[in-house]
């Protein structure tokens, strides 16, 4: 909550508590790589308290964190503002003076609505090589086998799966994967990139699924691997009546 009313925030603060929530306050705009290690559901913020900066910051913040809920808490506003904020991604926008229980259920509501789109994928299979990938069952399966996913490999095969054909960086998997924004330095989606790709090779080791474009991100597009390329067939000779050297086929040739 980023707010200087100190009534309301005390009031609020106490409403929070009762419910069973962990409740952060600040008087000044909170740097949005701190909000994404707080790993906050929604944010309460009142534009009056960051002056100038408001826009811009709530810009940043609607971008950076696609998956935080941001209420707009304040005075008294014009039309334009309040579209200008549900524009920007503000999900909800409250008048003060605002009773506290009002601003619970407003938060709780946005909450909700944020949880339900992270959770319910469609429902339809996806197939792709010898991969059958199902949301309704948040797994992945080979010749009806599992391939035994935790629910994040899950959410990180199905979006890859979902742009088929299309390099997506780090940053934007870390975005649509863990919900908030990358911090620096942040190794988490090479580590599970790896992960899934050892339980792809030994579920469809003919296969391979997943390919690395270096310093951007990675690209899912199935295609059997090389290993899986049948061999070319033992070399051709002709013994010659007449004594001379057999003939050998060019193992760079293949039958047409």
């Amino acid at each position: 909550m980023i707010d200087t009313d100190s009534g309301f925030v005390t009031v609020l603060s106490k409403r929070a508590e009762a419910a069973g929530w962990l409740l952060r306050t600040s008087g000044g705009a909170v740097p949005p790589d701190q909000l994404v290690a707080m790993k906050l559901n929604a944010l309460l913020v009142d534009p009056a308290v960051l002056g100038d900066e408001a826009w811009r910051y709530l810009d940043r913040v609607c971008n950076l964190l696609p998956d935080l809920g941001v209420v707009v808490c304040t005075g008294r506003s014009t039309v334009a503002q309040r579209v200008r904020g549900l524009r920007l991604g503000v999900d909800d926008w409250i008048t003060k003076p605002s009773h506290p229980e009002e601003a619970i259920a407003r938060i709780e509501a946005v909450t909700r609505r944020h949880r339900r789109g992270r959770h319910e994928p469609e429902s339809s299979p996806v197939l792709a090589g010898e991969l059958e990938i199902r949301p309704d069952r948040f797994q992945a399966f080979v010749s009806g086998d599992s391939l035994d996913l935790t629910r994040r490999e899950f959410e990180l095969l199905h979006l890859l799966a979902g742009t088929q054909g299309q390099v997506l960086e780090r940053e934007t998997i870390y975005q649509r994967v863990w919900g908030y924004a990358m911090a620096h330095g942040d190794r988490s989606v090479d580590v599970f990139i790896r992960k899934l790709r050892q339980k792809l090779e030994k579920r469809s080791p003919d296969w391979e699924y997943i390919h690395t474009h270096f310093g951007v991100g990675y690209r899912f597009d199935p295609e059997p691997s090389a290993d899986a390329v049948p061999p070319v067939g033992p070399a051709l000779s002709q013994a010659s009546s007449n004594g001379q050297s057999s003939q050998v086929v060019h193992k760079s040739f293949t039958a047409a």
